[in-house]
């Protein structure tokens, strides 16, 4: 990284420059339980909290893929809504270069209108200028490959097709921070070509990009680091395809119920790819 503490980093002047750095970011969630003590008395309610993100610091720079990998509940999403700036962490701090722009413009659509008005509402919603909306609708039709429904309201699509849609739309802007949740989980063999395509134009273009992606294969094969999440803690922060490669085999041991086999595959990750540390973990 060049530096101990991730926010020292984002005050270097080296190339490539850092675009986002976190430190020590923490986050807890409450959910609200109801409790039913006996049919003779009314159910009552309490909260119970619970750690999502355990002191997560790192730092990324411009050109790089990050690919973030861990099992269903370990922090992933959250960590990029966080960074993003869409969910308050509990503690710590994230500063960037510039407004990350988190992939998924569903909320400005609307399924009532056509794809086509769809295209040109997400675009500009996402800060585009009319003409540069223009002249990117033909690129994003042609990467979604939705033929003639492209004229058809988005309520009539499946849920692959607006996955589609929307993803060709994020990928058309220059943001300096791209972060994608599971955009690349949907479509036919065709799509995830031309969707690797646009990813590497968009870095091309563009600055630092962060994928999220149960698929530990699409990591390896696209991104040039990944960040291991287990917990909510930052296990492992390094090469994509190694880094990828031991949690998969982490992963598929577990299936396994080879439960020394998953430990070992984590102790070697993090012996060989620790992340920044930056103050005790939280219990």
């Amino acid at each position: 990284m060049g530096a101990s503490n991730p926010v020292d980093a984002w005050h270097l002047s080296d190339d490539p420059k850092v675009t986002i750095a976190a430190e020590n970011i923490r986050l807890r969630y409450t959910v609200q339980r109801s409790e039913r003590r006996s049919p003779l008395r009314r159910s009552s309610r309490s909260s119970v909290t619970g750690p999502v993100l355990r002191g997560v610091s790192l730092a990324a720079r411009e050109g790089e893929m990050v690919g973030l990998v861990g099992l269903n509940g370990s922090g992933k999403s959250s960590l990029l809504r966080v960074l993003a700036g869409l969910q308050p962490a509990t503690s710590g701090t994230v500063v960037a270069s510039a407004q990350p722009q988190l992939l998924g413009v569903s909320a400005a659509l609307v399924p009532d209108l056509s794809g086509e008005d769809n295209i040109w509402l997400g675009t500009l919603a996402m800060g585009m200028s009319p003409d540069d909306a223009y002249f990117a609708k033909e690129r994003i039709e042609q990467l979604a490959g939705l033929g003639d429904a492209i004229r058809q309201p988005m309520r009539t699509y499946s849920s692959g097709m607006g996955a589609r849609l929307r993803f060709a739309i994020s990928v058309a802007a220059d943001p300096e921070i791209l972060m994608i949740d599971e955009a690349l989980a949907t479509g036919d063999a065709s799509f995830g070509e031309r969707s690797k395509e646009a990813m590497h134009d968009l870095i091309t273009r563009a600055g630092t990009v962060f994928l999220v992606s149960h698929a530990a294969k699409t990591i390896e094969e696209m991104c040039t680091r990944a960040l291991w999440l287990d917990r909510g803690l930052l296990v492992a922060d390094g090469p994509a395809e190694e880094v990828a490669a031991l949690y998969r085999y982490y992963a598929h041991s577990l299936a396994q119920n080879k439960t020394d086999a998953a430990a070992g595959a984590i102790a070697r990750a993090q012996d060989s790819f620790p992340p920044i540390a930056l103050g005790a973990e939280e219990q």
